[in-house]
C-alpha cells in the first residue's frame, strides 16, 4: 500500500530525514516511534502528501505521488488518505456532523448524502445523539472520534495519526485504540501511528523506531 524509498528532507541547513526507506502491506498497523525529533512527524507529512520531500520516492496505493499536481495531490489526498490528530483540529464553527461531512462536501459530493453517511459514521462511533454538538460541547474522547469519522468519511486507504491519543485520558486512550484496531477489521485500512505511547504501539502489527532522522528498527 506504501512504498517510501531513501526520502530526504532539510529545512535549511537541517536534515531532518536521512534517507528513509519504509514498506507498510495493505491492512497493516504500523506505529512509529522515537525520541522528539527524531522525525516521525516529518515522515509522517510526507506519507500524507502535505509536504515533499527533497529526494526519494512516495508511493500510496500503486500512485507515485512526485507525478500529481497540487490540485491532483489535494484531490487524491482527500480521496485516499484520511488524518487524525492529537488536537482533533475540528473546525470550532461547526457541528460533529458538519465536521464530518467536510471531506465528502470538499469532494463535491451531494450534501443530503455526505449527511447521511456522516450520520451512520457517527452513530457506529456512539455519536448518534452527539451530532448537533459544536467541539466546545463535547468530551476529549468524544472529539477524537469526531476526528476519526471524518478521516473515515472517504473510506481512504490509509489513515494517518499523529499521537491520537496524547491529549486523552487512559478509558479515552483505550477507546481510541480499540476504534483503530475496529476500523481496520471494518474497513481494511492501512494505519500508520506516530505516537509515544507504549500501550498504542504494542498493539500494533510492526513498531518502527526511528532516530535522528533515520529507522533504525522495523
Amino acid at each position: 500500500m506504501i512504498d517510501i524509498t531513501d526520502i530526504h528532507k532539510r529545512f535549511g541547513n537541517l536534515e531532518v530525514l536521512k534517507g528513509v526507506s519504509l514498506h507498510v502491506n495493505k491492512g497493516e498497523i504500523v506505529s512509529i516511534i522515537g525520541p522528539s525529533g527524531a522525525g516521525k512527524t516529518t515522515l509522517l507529512q510526507i506519507i500524507g502528501t502535505l509536504d515533499r520531500p527533497n529526494s526519494g520516492k512516495v508511493v500510496i496505493d500503486h500512485t507515485d505521488v512526485a507525478t500529481l499536481s497540487e490540485t491532483q495531490l489535494a484531490a487524491f489526498r482527500n480521496k485516499h488518505i484520511g488524518f487524525i490528530f492529537q488536537f482533533h483540529q475540528l473546525l470550532p464553527e461547526f457541528t460533529a456532523l458538519e465536521n464530518t461531512m467536510m471531506p465528502a462536501l470538499i469532494a463535491g459530493e451531494n450534501e443530503s448524502e455526505a449527511k447521511q453517511r456522516a450520520a451512520k459514521m457517527l452513530s457506529d462511533l456512539g455519536l448518534a445523539n452527539r451530532l448537533s454538538h459544536k467541539p466546545n460541547e463535547l468530551s476529549g474522547g468524544e472529539k477524537q472520534r469526531v476526528a476519526a469519522a471524518r478521516a473515515m468519511m472517504m473510506k481512504p486507504s490509509v489513515i494517518l495519526a499523529d499521537e491520537p491519543s496524547g491529549s486523552l485520558d487512559s478509558k479515552n486512550k483505550e477507546e481510541l485504540h480499540q476504534l483503530l484496531l475496529n476500523m481496520r477489521d471494518k474497513y481494511g485500512q492501512t494505519i500508520i501511528i506516530v505516537t509515544h505511547d507504549k500501550s498504542l504501539a504494542a498493539i500494533c502489527d510492526r513498531v518502527i523506531e526511528m532516530k535522528d532522522g533515520m529507522i533504525i528498527n522495523h
